[in-house]
């Protein structure tokens, strides 16, 4: 159940980012946005969250995981809005500069977003750091 509640607030996160960026300030369709916002939240929440976070770094050093995984966020954010963008939106907008905006504004909300899975949603994380500190 933590998983989608999680998957839940990460699409809130995307989809608000993206129709601000995408369709308030570059006139993308608001069907395509949402398209663009559910792939991303699939593909990041499994890539981003699941294999790096969950994965990447020293389990004890929360900041050097996050910040493993915030990048690659980033970078998964730019080519997954990019590559659809290209596909679903029309000739008339340069897809490059939105979606490199949103991946930068994205991948701030994915920081906190990684602190919230370290306490809610993969509790063995955050109950290995308190051990070893003590």
């Amino acid at each position: 159940m933590n998983h989608v509640k999680a998957l839940a607030m990460k699409f809130v996160m995307i989809a608000a980012v993206l129709l601000i960026i995408l369709t308030l300030f570059f006139d993308v369709p608001f069907g395509d946005t949402l398209w663009i916002s559910l792939v991303l939240t699939l593909v990041a929440y499994v890539m981003g969250d699941l294999m790096i976070f969950r994965k990447a770094g020293d389990r004890s050093d929360q900041n050097k995981r996050n910040a493993i995984a915030t990048v690659s966020d980033i970078v998964v954010a730019f080519l997954v809005i990019w590559l659809m963008g290209e596909a679903l939106v029309s000739n008339d907008v340069n897809i490059i500069t939105p979606a490199l905006i949103s991946a930068i504004v994205i991948g701030g909300g994915e920081w906190f977003f990684h602190k919230y899975l370290d306490r809610s949603v993969f509790p063995e994380k955050h109950n290995h750091t308190r051990s070893t500190a003590h």
